[in-house]
Order: C-alpha cells, then sequence, then structure tokens
C-alpha cells in the first residue's frame, strides 16, 4: 500500500468519524426548534419501523414549534404513538391533518445535562480518530516491513497521519464548542 493510498484512507475515516458526530449533535435538544430533533425517530407503521422523514415533511415555522405533516394522513396516528413512546419529552398536539410539536424552553439542570452529553460525544468521537490514527501508522508499518515504502517514506506517512489526526480532533473539538454554546444561550 502506498503512502497516499494509507493518507486517503486515514482522511476519509477521520471524515467519516466527524460525520457521524455531527449527525449526533444535530439530535440534540436546544432552546430552539430543530426538525433534527425528530430526525432518528422510528414509525412503526405498513408493518415495518420506517424513519419519519420517509412518512412526513418536518419543518420548525416557528423558534419553538415543529411541524410534521405526514404525506400519507392515515400514517398520522402511528407517528404521533412514535413520538409520544419515544421519550423526547414532546407531547403532540394534533388537528386532524398534522401534528405540532411544542419544543418548551430548557431548564438550567437539563442544559448541563445536555452539555455532558455533548462531551462524551465529541470524545467519542476523537477516540474514534485516534483509532484510525492508529490503524494508519500500521499500515505505514506494514507497507515498510512488505518493502512498498522506505523508511523515510514511513516516518513521513506517520506524521502525516498525525497532522491529519490534529486537523479532525480540532474539528470535532469546533464542533463541540459551537453546539455547547447553543445549548447554554438562552
Amino acid at each position: 500500500m502506498s503512502a497516499e493510498e494509507i493518507l486517503l484512507d486515514v482522511e476519509e475515516r477521520m471524515e467519516k468519524a466527524v460525520d457521524v458526530l455531527k449527525h449526533a449533535l444535530s439530535g440534540i435538544r436546544t432552546g430552539r426548534a430543530n426538525p433534527g430533533l425528530v430526525d432518528s425517530l422510528r414509525v412503526e407503521v405498513y408493518g415495518a419501523p420506517t424513519p419519519i422523514k420517509q412518512l412526513a415533511s418536518v419543518g420548525a415555522p416557528e423558534p419553538n414549534q415543529i411541524v410534521i405533516r405526514p404525506f400519507d394522513p392515515t400514517t398520522l396516528k402511528d407517528i404521533e404513538k412514535a413520538i409520544q413512546a419515544s421519550g423526547l419529552g414532546f407531547n403532540p398536539l394534533n388537528d386532524g391533518k398534522l401534528l405540532r410539536l411544542m419544543v418548551p424552553p430548557l431548564s438550567t439542570e437539563m442544559r448541563r445535562k445536555l452539555v455532558a452529553r455533548i462531551k462524551e460525544l465529541s470524545e467519542e468521537a476523537k477516540v474514534a480518530i485516534r483509532n484510525v490514527r492508529r490503524d494508519g501508522n500500521k499500515a505505514a508499518e506494514q507497507a515498510e516491513d512488505d518493502g512498498d515504502l522506505t523508511e523515510d517514506d514511513s516516518k513521513k506517512a506517520k506524521e502525516d497521519v498525525q497532522e491529519l489526526t490534529k486537523t479532525y480532533e480540532n474539528k470535532v473539538s469546533e464542533l463541540a464548542k459551537n453546539k455547547e454554546a447553543e445549548v447554554m444561550e438562552n
């Protein structure tokens, strides 16, 4: 395996770790309504758990309200049940055509819990990035042992992997810091 292939693989896997974090952070509540709060919700319809995005359009027309408009009106009750059973803390208002979710303001205690969860998620992402670094370094050593890379090329590849690690860890820290600020603002 060449040094370029190792670096491409490492960068791709680190990018995936950051994407996983972005997705996880989008589901964390802030003080305002966000369609991402219900994105992970699965609704039992047609005999299978289905993502809510495939059943309805989800929007946030106001800062404290999420509106869910099902494509098929017969699924409205199923979506309502799924929201109530989800433990998200929303009580849907059903007007027969759509569901409205009122997003209550966060208490200080809840904000602290959410910040702690953000820190957990960002640490998990950093651990994933470090694991990718370890795999990249092993790949460089293996390529050196196999004769694909010279000792200098292997050392250079490891340095490049370390640079990528720093870059992606900084991205994770920045995402976490921004989300924490969003959660803590009133």
